[in-house]
């Protein structure tokens, strides 16, 4: 079945690729790099940049990777509608080692408002982040039981805001 799931996936994201001018082909494959994403249970959606730009490449990640995000949205809202339960899939849409790197960034900042927390006692209120990343961030630092998180505020200011458990 997974495999069924992964071909629509690969298909429909290859197809938008085409309608949009871009000349790529996608590969499902988990990244070469990953630690940082072991319990993934993602569907990894690999764009192969070999056929592309570097000023191709830019347009697709977007500004803060925001047409990365989009595309990965929209693969995630189309490709489950109208889906029953065990079709449906978590897909990841990476391209050009994009994802990974802002995962070790995520990472980086959840430890460093970890740390300023502990240290302060003060709550820490993160910068902008998409709601994936809010919840990439809520995942990595669940397992610190003297913290928590939360978002507060609404897009396109929402934030994630850290603080030491309420007991």
């Amino acid at each position: 079945m997974s495999d069924r799931i992964l071909e629509r996936g690969q298909q429909w994201l290859e197809k938008l690729l085409h309608l949009a001018g871009f000349a790529a082909t996608v590969t499902l494959e988990q990244p070469a790099s990953a630690s940082a994403v072991e319990s993934d249970p993602n569907h990894w959606l690999t764009i192969d940049g070999q056929t592309l730009t570097a000023e191709q490449i830019d347009i697709l990640i977007g500004a803060e990777g925001a047409t990365i995000d989009a595309i990965q949205y929209l693969a995630n809202s189309i490709l489950n509608l109208n889906q029953e339960s065990d079709l449906q899939a978590a897909y990841t849409v990476e391209l050009n080692g994009y994802r990974l790197r802002r995962q070790e960034e995520l990472q980086a900042m959840a430890a460093y408002a970890a740390n300023t927390v502990r240290e302060t006692g003060e709550e820490f209120v993160m910068t902008p982040l998409s709601a994936a990343e809010r919840r990439q961030v809520h995942t990595i630092l669940q397992d610190c039981e003297d913290l928590e998180t939360f978002s507060r505020g609404q897009e396109p200011d929402r934030r994630l805001v850290v603080r030491k458990a309420l007991t």
